[in-house]
């Protein structure tokens, strides 16, 4: 079952589903192994995936930071949507959740769009400071553990390109970021990171109420 929307309405949900470009086939295949595999509520929904492979093509992307990749969906949705020059960095540490995004990227022919890193996320960005020449990031998607968030974003920001664009998911965590009586770290790591991104101006913010909650923030 497909986590949907937080906070929509179950049958406005349906409807939507039925609206916008079709998902691809080889990202049903992943979705649906996905949901029968411990930790499937960490996937996105197909809409977002949708949303992202539109972003890329909007922008124009050539070069893409993931942070956090899980079982690969949202890599292989923007992957898709990539030119055949483009590249996607993926950071991630968790061998046996990737072999399987290794896997479904080779069947959609996009394996050679993707650098999957195996490190903790704050290390490979680091490393990419560090790169000589390398060309500035169009799109960096940060879905990873919430307490690096604030973490991933301020490094994140020094290798996107003037006008990238941060898309930042989960940042409504399922409606708990409203309620400041909870006090679980990753809740209140997100509100903090919410509050900072609301008056940070160095990007222009937009949060859409897709999925779990993403963000948008174009550099300035």
């Amino acid at each position: 079952m497909d986590k949907g929307i937080t906070g929509f309405d179950p049958s406005l949900y349906v409807y939507l589903k039925t609206m916008g470009s079709p998902e691809p086939k080889i990202l049903q295949q992943l979705r649906q192994e996905t949901q029968n595999l411990p930790g499937n509520q960490m996937q996105i929904t197909p809409e977002q995936g949708q949303f992202l492979a539109l972003i890329v093509s909007l922008i124009q992307a050539r070069q893409i930071l993931e942070i956090g990749v899980f079982r690969g969906y949202s890599a292989l949705a923007m992957a898709l949507a990539l030119p055949p020059d483009g590249q996607i960095i993926a950071c991630d540490q968790d061998p046996n959740a990737t072999a399987i995004a290794l896997e479904y990227w080779q069947q959609a022919g996009v394996k050679n769009k993707i650098d999957l890193r195996l490190a903790p996320a704050l290390e490979t960005l680091k490393s990419l400071q560090n790169t000589p020449n390398l060309s500035q990031f169009d799109l960096i998607f940060i879905d990873a553990d919430k307490r690096n968030y604030l973490n991933y974003y301020e490094l994140g920001l020094t290798v996107l390109r003037p006008g990238g664009l941060i898309i930042i998911d989960n940042v409504l965590w399922f409606g708990k970021v409203a309620d400041l009586s909870h006090d679980d770290p990753q809740t209140q790591s997100l509100q903090a990171f919410n509050r900072f991104l609301a008056h940070d101006d160095r990007v222009k913010v937009s949060v859409i109420p897709l999925g779990d909650g993403m963000t948008l923030a174009i550099k300035q």
